[in-house]
């Protein structure tokens, strides 16, 4: 059960909103009327969630206190608004909540927006221990030859000596070790600075191959061992691969 803070200066509307909550199966940890105080019940309970109003009572907005909330605790906040100008909603995009609700509202509308936030949020905390774990990896670059690849929840022991080469899959990098494949999620700058400079070479915006792995070059294509695959070389990257190969 998902643990909601509702941050609502209108108390008939607070209500209305927290009965809808617990309707929907979600539990209110809190329920505050300004920013101040919000700010407070979140640091106290820590909530999944923050459903915040923009127009609040007081001298602290909804955006100020989303701010503050935002710099202390990494938990997704959804705005709830009757109606913003241009420069309310310009001030609220900078704080990046993960939605808008516009009252009044349905059930339908808030269960989505909250699921869709969490699910969001569950994702991007993923994003944050992959690259952690590749920072990490990073630090010990190079290390007798040897990196470590997250691969079904458990870390894999590869050989650079093996890997024949990395492809970039949008938000995801591919390393090609034989008939086996480690998908991870990083990008194709950070894997470069972690493979040894001296065995590999980047050669095209998606390819980095390992030099020695190289039995081919057909004219804009590259032959890895074995064959079977043919990558393609990148017009910027073309001599600073001929530089590092030995030409008769």
């Amino acid at each position: 059960m998902n643990n909601i803070l509702v941050v609502e200066d209108e108390a008939i509307v607070s209500k209305d909103i927290q009965q809808s909550l617990k309707k929907l199966g979600y539990h209110i940890v809190g329920s505050a009327a300004t920013g101040e105080k919000a700010i407070e019940l979140a640091m106290e309970t820590k909530p999944d969630l923050v459903l915040m109003d923009i127009m609040l009572k007081g001298t602290m907005s909804g955006i100020e206190a989303a701010e503050k909330i935002k710099l202390e605790l990494n938990i997704p906040i959804i705005y709830l608004t009757a109606y913003a100008d241009e420069s309310t909603l310009a001030k609220a995009k900078v704080t990046e909540p993960y939605g808008y609700i516009i009252k009044p509202f349905k059930e339908i509308d808030l269960h989505t927006s909250i699921e869709m936030a969490l699910y969001k949020h569950s994702k991007e905390r993923e994003i944050i221990k992959e690259r952690d774990f590749l920072y990490s990896l990073v630090e010990n670059k190079d290390v007798d030859g040897v990196i470590f690849v997250k691969s079904n929840s458990r870390l894999v022991k590869v050989n650079t000596a093996n890997i024949l080469f990395v492809e970039a899959l949008k938000d995801y990098v591919v390393v090609n070790v034989g008939d086996v494949k480690y998908t991870i999620h990083s990008t194709m700058k950070e894997i470069e600075n972690k493979l040894p400079i001296k065995d590999f070479q980047r050669i095209h915006r998606s390819f980095i191959v390992r030099l020695d792995k190289i039995v081919a070059i057909e004219q804009t294509n590259v032959v890895i061992e074995g064959g079977k695959k043919m990558l393609p070389i990148g017009g910027s990257y073309r001599d600073d691969l001929f530089s590092r190969i030995n030409l008769v």
